[in-house]
Order: C-alpha cells, then structure tokens, then sequence
C-alpha cells in the first residue's frame, strides 16, 4: 500500500540504516491535533508519537515517512523516527522567535493558492512564495475563482511579474478550467501541497481532482469576500491517477524562518539592482550612484515591492537575533552550570584530603 504514496526503493534502503528492528514503515496522511493517521502496508493505523521522538526530534508532520510499531489488533501505532526529510514547507510557529512549525514534508510542488477576487494580495503571494522556494519544492502560483473574475489574464499578468519566474495558472474549478494545466505540473507519485488563505478554494480543486466531493466546502461571505474556514486539518489525499495532493488549513500569514535564500528568488530583480549600486554598503536612502533609489525614481521598481523586500530583510534579521540571543543565554547556562559543578567537585576534594 505505502507504495502509493511514494515509497521507493532509496526510502527503503535508508529505513533499514537507521530504524529499529520490529519497526515497520509508514507515511503521514492525517494530522489532527490529538493525533495522526498513517498508511501502511496492513492498511490507515491510528497513531500517536512517543515521547522521545516528541522530546529529540519534534512532532511529525503529513507527509512524514516514519518507523513505527503496530498493534494491529486495534488498529493503532506509535511513531518512534522520522525518516529524513527531503523538503519540508515551513513557517515561524505561532507565539515563537525562532520555533519552527512543519507543515508538508517531502513535497514535490508547492501550490500558492489564492482567489482572483478581494483575497488577491501581491505582497502575501511574495511572502508564501519566500516560503515556497525555500522549501526545496517547485513553486507553482494558483489563481482560482477565474468564473468570479472581470480580467483574469490581466490579474495573471500582474502576478507573474513578480513570480520569480514560477508558472502561474489560472484556474475555475466550477467550469473545469486550467484542471489539466494543474496536474501538468505534478507527476504520477509525486506529492504537492495546497498554501493559501481561508476560502480560495483550496478544498474545492481538491474535489475538482478526485471527482468527487470528499473535502468539507464553504461560500465566501459576501460582506467581505473573505473565506470561510472550513479544513481543520491537514491530510495528504491519493488521487485516482497516483498523484498525491496534501489539503492544509487556510494560512492567513506565514512567519519566515531560516528563509534568505528563498526572498532572494522572489526578489532577484532587486538583488540585482543592489548589486549596480556606486558602494557597496549602500543603504539605499540618500547615496550618490543608488540603483535602488533610481529605479524607484523612474517607476521601474514599484515602491510597495521595495518596502515589502525591507520589511522581510527586518523580520528575518530580528528572528536571526533572538535565536542568537537565545542561543548565547543557552551557552550561559550551560558554562554557569559546568563551574557549579566544577566548584562542587573541589571542595568536595578538599573535605576528602583532610581524612
């Protein structure tokens, strides 16, 4: 069964280096918060992770492929490893500096989703994209809702302008529109996962997929043309044709961590333009000879972009400095905690020697 969804004879080999022998593998499907479900070759297992995998490693994610142990008696598992992950779309977790929160492993392409109506946000797109391209997936840009749209080639247009190069689709899961387009980009046993808001569809393209209405669904609310939550949890769902698509919650806004490389692909058209500054250590604000100042003079880089590219740099920078700071407190712990010991350790000497 676990071939399905992905399991390879590289995955196999590396299960038998590093998992425990009664261990057998498994893959993530469901993630619910009191839990998980898992394929496995004796079928879906309810299952829970142990405590040392909890405390060594961090909680699994869907996606995950894992070493568990079975009580096939009542359908049930623990998860006590996680294989390497071979990519993994991650963002800053809710109420933490430096925590990081898995939210798709092993991915293959990443779908940006988002509504061709008042949801369209360029500056989230940039921010997910950030994301995206971090991942190691493929980013892939998908603009749903075309049939509630006045000009979705013109809304298209302006996103690819600042994809990065990634494609953009338009998409109309009512009228059955840019569906081919979509699985194009996914082959046969490859994994993609579905980021975006509440309410752009996420949930529907899921069912346009399947051919059938699996996923809870809900109307946007007409007073702001904003979504409905309605996926709880996130779930990897094998389509009919053997590829695999992963359903999360909608994400109103993505916390980067650890994602430099990934804003310097969706800004590269700004990198370059630091790059033909006069000085090297231009701050773009007054100096003689600045790109950047130039091009937003002329109107050749949009104003919004530029601020957007500052703030992202800040944001990052700040995470940066608290896991320093936290990391340094860390390192005060543990040398106060040596010398304690070190000083126990002489005095207890010094008793021993009057003897």
């Amino acid at each position: 069964m676990i071939k399905q969804y992905g399991w390879s004879e590289a995955l196999a080999g590396v299960f038998e280096q590093q998992a425990r022998a009664g261990h057998a593998p498994g893959r993530i499907v469901v993630q619910h918060r009191d839990g998980y479900l898992v394929a496995t070759d004796e079928g879906e297992l309810r299952a829970k992770a142990s405590g040392r995998l909890l405390e060594e490693v961090g909680p699994p994610a869907v996606g995950d492929w894992v070493a568990l142990s079975m009580n096939p008696s009542e359908r049930t598992a623990t998860l006590h490893a996680i294989l390497p992950r071979r990519t993994s779309f991650v963002r800053r977790a809710a109420g933490s500096a430096q925590g990081m929160q898995v939210i798709a492993a092993n991915i293959d392409v990443a779908f940006v989703v988002t509504s061709l109506n008042a949801e369209l946000n360029a500056r989230r797109i940039e921010r997910y994209l950030a994301a995206a391209w971090q991942s190691g997936a493929r980013p892939v840009v998908v603009l749903t809702k075309a049939d509630l749209c006045d000009d979705p080639d013109g809304q298209a247009a302006e996103i690819a302008a600042l994809a990065a190069g990634c494609p953009v689709i338009v998409i109309s899961a009512r009228q059955g529109l840019g569906l081919e387009a979509l699985r194009a980009h996914v082959a046969p046993g490859e994994t993609c996962v579905l980021i975006g808001s509440s309410g752009v569809g996420k949930s529907t393209l899921v069912n346009a997929l399947l051919g059938e209405d699996k996923m809870a669904t809900n109307a946007i609310r007409e007073a702001d043309d904003h979504g409905r939550h309605t996926t709880s949890h996130r779930e990897l769902v094998l389509l009919p044709d053997g590829r695999l698509i992963l359903d999360t919650p909608g994400i109103r806004e993505v916390g980067l961590i650890d994602a430099e490389e990934g804003v310097s692909v969706v800004f590269d058209d700004i990198e370059l333009l630091t790059q033909n500054c006069r000085f090297n250590d231009c701050g773009h604000v007054s100096e003689p000879g600045c790109a950047v100042r130039a091009a937003l003079e002329s109107g050749a880089l949009d104003p919004a972009r530029w601020a957007h590219f500052q703030k992202l740099g800040l944001e990052l920078a700040a995470v940066e400095e608290k896991a320093d700071r936290a990391a340094h407190e860390a390192e005060r712990s543990r040398l106060a905690a040596l010398q304690k010991k070190y000083r126990a350790t002489k005095r207890n000497d010094r008793g021993g020697g009057g003897d």
